[in-house]
C-alpha cells in the first residue's frame, strides 16, 4: 500500500475535537434514538456524517468573504460567480441557489410532474424532489456498478442498452430528463467514463430528451476520467471537466461538495424558456436572480472554490486519502466497496453482518455501533434510507446495496485521524457477531425517514 500524498496545504487554524466516554456516547446515542443525525456534532470525535458543506475553505476564499458585497441586486460577486460557472460549464443560464436539493426542486417542479426522471442513481434528496413533484424517478445504473466486489473502474456508468430501451418506448412525452450523477454518490461514490456520457447523450438527444448532470462531484469524476480512461492522461482538468459538460443541456450543482463552501449551489442550463419558469419560482422563494438565498460573500467564495477544485496537486491528494483509508480496511479483510471512491469508503454491510436482514437494516447497526465504541460519526446508505412501498403492487422494495458511508471531508482530516478510523471499523468487524439488527419505533413513514426516524435494537 502507497503511503497517501501529504496535504497540499499548511494548517493556519485549528479546532479542538474531544472523544467522549463510553458511557456518554451511550447516553447520547439513546437520546437520539439511534439516528446519526441527532446527535450533537460536538458531541463527535471524528465526523464522517457526509462531505456536503463539512470541508475548510483556503485562506484565498477566506479573503473572498471580506469584498463580499451585499447589494440586494446585482451584487459585483454575483458576476464573477456566474462568469466562472459559464467558463466551466459553457451554459447559458446560471440560477444560484442555497444548496443543491434547492436546484433540484426547482428544476423538478417545472418537468417532473407525471414524467419519468432517469438517473443512473438517484441520491436521497434528488429522488424526493422527483417524487414530491409527482414524477418517477428511475435507476438505470450498470450491473457491475450494483456489485460492490467488481472492479469494474467506471461503475457509476449508465445502462445504455436500457436506456435506449426505456427512451423508445416512453419519448419525451413520459420521460423528463436523463441525469447522470457525477460521481455516483449512491453506488459509492464511482466515476462515470466520458465515453458513457457522451453515449447517453447521444441516445438522449436522439429521442428529444434533455441530458442533466447532478455535477456535485464534477472534478473528482474528472480526475477518475485523468487516471483511467484512455486518451485523457495528459489532459489538463480544466479541459476535462469542460468537456464532460459539453455534452450537457444543464446541471444541477450542491457547491458543498467540489466548490469546496460550506452552504450554496446552482442551477444551470440552455433551455431559455425553463430557466424563465424556475428564475420566477426562484424569486418567490429564495430571492432575487443574483443571489437565490446567497449572501454576496458567499457567492465569491463558491466563485474561488469552484477554480481550486480543478488543481491537479489537490485531487491526487483528495482521492489519495479516499484509498488510503480503502487500503487501510482492505488490507485487514474489512469488506468495502471496490474500489475506493472519490469522496467516501463504503463499507458492504451486507457482508460485514451478515446475520442481520435487510430489514433490520444492518448498515444503521454498524454506523450506531462504531459511534458507541469510537465516537466515529457515519451515514448508512442502505435499506433505511432507500427502502419503499411500491405504490402499484404494495411490494417492500429494498437496494441492491447495503452500505455504510464514510464520506471524508474537504481538507479537514489527517493520515493520524483515517488511522484512527480505520483501527477502528477493523475492532468492530472482529466483533461483529455481536452486532444486533433495528426497528424503527417513531417517524418511519417519511420518503427522508434516514434524517429523522428514531429506532432501537430488537
Amino acid at each position: 500500500m502507497l503511503k497517501p500524498l501529504p496535504e497540499p496545504f499548511r494548517i493556519k487554524a485549528v479546532e479542538p475535537i474531544r472523544l467522549n466516554t463510553t458511557a456518554e456516547r451511550i447516553a447520547i446515542m439513546m437520546a437520539s434514538g439511534n439516528n446519526m443525525f441527532n446527535i450533537p456534532a460536538d458531541k463527535v470525535y471524528i465526523d464522517l456524517l457526509t462531505d456536503s458543506g463539512t470541508g475548510a475553505m483556503s485562506d484565498n476564499q477566506w479573503a473572498g468573504l471580506q469584498i463580499g458585497d451585499e447589494s440586494y441586486a446585482g451584487c459585483r460577486n454575483w458576476f464573477h460567480f456566474e462568469k466562472t460557472i459559464r467558463d466551466l460549464t459553457g451554459l447559458k443560464h446560471v440560477i444560484p441557489t442555497h444548496q443543491g436539493r434547492v436546484a433540484e426542486n426547482l428544476l423538478f417542479g417545472a418537468v417532473a410532474r407525471g414524467k419519468i426522471v432517469i438517473n443512473n442513481n438517484h441520491f436521497d434528496t434528488t429522488r424526493a424532489n422527483v417524487l414530491a413533484h409527482g414524477g418517477e424517478p428511475l435507476d438505470l445504473v450498470i450491473d457491475e456498478g450494483r456489485d460492490p466486489t467488481s472492479l469494474y473502474p467506471f461503475k457509476g456508468n449508465m445502462d445504455l442498452e436500457r436506456l435506449k430501451k426505456i427512451l423508445s418506448a416512453k419519448g419525451p412525452d413520459k420521460i423528463a430528463l436523463v441525469m447522470l450523477t457525477l460521481t455516483n454518490n449512491s453506488g459509492g461514490g464511482q466515476p462515470v467514463s466520458m465515453e458513457n456520457i457522451r453515449a447517453a447523450q447521444e441516445l438522449a438527444a436522439q429521442y428529444n430528451v434533455p441530458l442533466f448532470f447532478d455535477a456535485c462531484r464534477f472534478a473528482e469524476n474528472a480526475y477518475f476520467i485523468k487516471l483511467r480512461e484512455p486518451g485523457y492522461a495528459e489532459r489538463p482538468i480544466i479541459e476535462i471537466a469542460r468537456e464532460m459538460f459539453s455534452y450537457a443541456d444543464g446541471c444541477t450543482m450542491s457547491a458543498k461538495k467540489d466548490g469546496l463552501v460550506n452552504i450554496g449551489g446552482f442551477l444551470a442550463l440552455n433551455d431559455a424558456d425553463l430557466a424563465e419558469t424556475v428564475k420566477a419560482e426562484l424569486i418567490r422563494t429564495e430571492g432575487f436572480l443574483t443571489y437565490g438565498g446567497l449572501a454576496g460573500r458567499d457567492l465569491e467564495a463558491i466563485a474561488r472554490g469552484l477554480e481550486e477544485v480543478l488543481n491537479t496537486d489537490y485531487l491526487a491528494y483528495r482521492i489519495g486519502q479516499v484509498k488510503f483509508l480503502g487500503d487501510l480496511l482492505s488490507e485487514a479483510g474489512v469488506p468495502i466497496l471496490q474500489p475506493p471512491g472519490g469522496h467516501a469508503i463504503y463499507l458492504d454491510a451486507t457482508r460485514f453482518a451478515e446475520h442481520i436482514p435487510a430489514d433490520q437494516f444492518p448498515g444503521q447497526s454498524i454506523a450506531v455501533n462504531l459511534y458507541l465504541q469510537s465516537g466515529i460519526r457515519t451515514t448508512e446508505v442502505g435499506s433505511f434510507m432507500f427502502q419503499r412501498i411500491d405504490p402499484q403492487t404494495g411490494a417492500i422494495c429494498t437496494p441492491n446495496m447495503e452500505l455504510v458511508r464514510l464520506a471524508i471531508p474537504r481538507r479537514v482530516y489527517t493520515e493520524s485521524h483515517l488511522r484512527y478510523v480505520a483501527d477502528s471499523v477493523i475492532e468492530l468487524y472482529q466483533k461483529r457477531e455481536q452486532l444486533r439488527g433495528l426497528r424503527i419505533v417513531a417517524n418511519g413513514e417519511s420518503p427522508l425517514r434516514h434524517f429523522i426516524a428514531r429506532l432501537e435494537f430488537i
